[in-house]
């Protein structure tokens, strides 16, 4: 058979076999969609089926929950119409309690405007009474209204016066009794823990001579080794009658002392003539400054402060020659310093400052013979040139009231040096001074009205004034006693303190007949 016949017969079987399985597929296939058909039915079926169950189950939830809300807005709105019912009642209340406390508040109205023009009627009636019992006082006491405004203010003023005279009496003793006890115990104590000897200078020194011979040797032939003395050494030699004995007199200290050392090296050498003279005034100018050193370092030693400009140390061992009313003022100055720094202690202030403020602060002494201005000026100068504290400058600048403490440590200089000037022997001063002082305290205490004398006692410390009975009071007395202690204090210089003790007497005299 012909491979080509089995070929077709082949490709015949193959299409027939296709045709049946396409055949049997579409069979499948038209069963499966019917079956897809049905099972979307029945899916559609059972979906409006599920949902209209939720809708009548939504339905019902819907209206019971819309019946619970309507129920809760119910009560909601029943208790807020409760409330509300509740506010018209309180506030128709409150209308009413208002209503009766304004009829209550116009009756009161009413009852006061007839109380004011009662008031008014009664005021003018009691001015009616009063005028008339003015003019009858009037009449009756012989004064007029500004008269008796007067009389009374005087009675209220002498009564015024009268108190505050005792008022201030009795805070003053108080006060003053309080202050004098703390101020008595810390000074006592700063005098007692510093005792200091004192011995008056004056401004000449004596140099003893061996035999009278010795006086024609040192005035030289016409004049001429005395007349070398005193223009080398700036003092004055005085040769009098004094047996064995040549007075050297100067105002400056320093050199009075090189004058002195250089004649008594003369005296002991023998040989006097210019040459010689000059040599030993220049050996005892160079003792002198040795001196001064040493009694600087002293008084630093003394009272242990540390830390002062060399310059200022030798200024202060000049002061061991220069005298203030014939107190040595280097001494006088280390006492001070001493005091300052005791009290300062008790009264808890700083010690270093008030020491090193006591121990300069007459420093301007040194040199005031060759420098213009007051001693306190040049202490100050010298102090601010030398880089010490204000504190210092300041105790230094205020310690004879030129200007107002501002500082404890200043308070406390000032009260040293008048404790260490007012020792007894501490200061003099000649007689002339003192009679001007005691008639210029006189005359300062005469001054005010209603004194009839005063007399200075005790050395000055003390001014006891006689007022007139009838022109100041017993009041008057105690701010009398003030004015003149402060009239004092302004216009006088004076060491320590002055007692003013006012006394007035008053005497009644008769006759039996």
């Amino acid at each position: 058979m012909p491979w080509y016949i089995g070929t077709l017969i082949g490709l015949v079987v193959g299409a027939v076999l296709t045709a049946v399985v396409f055949v049997l597929r579409e069979k499948n296939a038209e069963r499966n969609i019917a079956n897809a058909e049905e099972q979307a039915k029945q899916i559609i079926n059972d979906a409006i089926k599920s949902g209209e169950s939720k809708k009548r189950e939504s339905l019902v939830e819907a209206k019971e929950e819309i019946h619970r809300r309507r129920s809760e807005y119910e009560r909601e709105e029943k208790a807020r119409r409760a409330e509300l019912q509740k506010s018209e009642r309180r506030l128709q209340q409150k209308e009413e309690n208002l209503d009766k406390k304004i009829d209550a508040v116009e009756k009161k109205s009413e009852t006061l405007n007839g109380k004011i023009a009662a008031a008014e009627a009664q005021q003018q009636e009691i001015a009616q009474i009063k005028k008339g019992q003015l003019e009858m006082l009037e009449r009756i006491s012989g004064f007029s209204v500004e008269d008796a405004k007067s009389y009374l203010i005087s009675m209220v003023r002498d009564e015024a016066t009268h108190e505050m005279a005792m008022k201030l009496k009795e805070v003053e003793a108080q006060y003053k009794e309080e202050a004098d006890d703390r101020a008595r115990e810390i000074i006592a104590t700063a005098i007692q823990r510093c005792a200091a000897d004192h011995a008056s200078e004056i401004t000449v020194s004596v140099v003893p001579l061996p035999n009278d011979e010795m006086k024609g040797r040192i005035i030289g032939r016409e004049g001429r080794n005395i007349r070398s003395i005193e223009t080398l050494t700036g003092c004055d030699l005085i040769i009098d009658d004094t047996p064995e004995a040549i007075t050297v007199s100067s105002f400056d200290p320093v050199r009075r002392e090189v004058a002195r050392l250089a004649l008594e090296k003369l005296i002991q050498d023998g040989r006097i003539h210019p040459a010689r003279i000059e040599e030993m005034i220049a050996k005892a100018q160079k003792e002198v400054n040795a001196t001064i050193k040493a009694e600087g370092e002293r008084a630093v030693f003394e009272t242990n402060i540390h830390g002062l400009n060399p310059e200022i140390i030798k200024l202060l061992g000049r002061m061991k020659y220069r005298t203030s009313y014939g107190q040595n003022v280097l001494n006088h100055s280390i006492e001070v310093s001493h005091i300052a720094g005791l009290m300062a202690a008790e009264l808890g202030v700083d010690v270093n400052v008030a020491k090193r403020a006591g121990l300069l602060h007459d420093l301007g002494k040194s040199i005031d013979h060759e420098v213009e201005g007051s001693h306190v000026t040049i202490g100050v100068d010298i102090a601010r040139k030398f880089k010490e504290s204000e504190a210092v400058i300041h105790a230094i600048e205020a310690h004879h009231g030129d200007v107002e403490a501002h500082t404890v440590e200043a308070c406390i200089v000032q009260a040293a040096d008048a404790i260490s000037a007012s020792r007894p022997g501490a200061r003099r001063e000649n007689i002339e001074n003192y009679v001007k002082r005691l008639e210029k305290l006189e005359e300062v205490s005469k001054s005010f009205p209603g004194i009839a004398s005063s007399y200075a006692i005790q050395a000055g410390r003390e001014i006891r004034v006689m007022v007139k009975p009838d022109e100041v009071s017993e009041d008057q007395m105690v701010l009398l006693a003030r004015d003149i202690a402060k009239k004092i204090e302004e216009e006088l210089t004076y060491p320590g303190q002055i007692k003013v003790h006012l006394l007035r007497e008053t005497k009644a005299v008769d006759y039996a007949k």
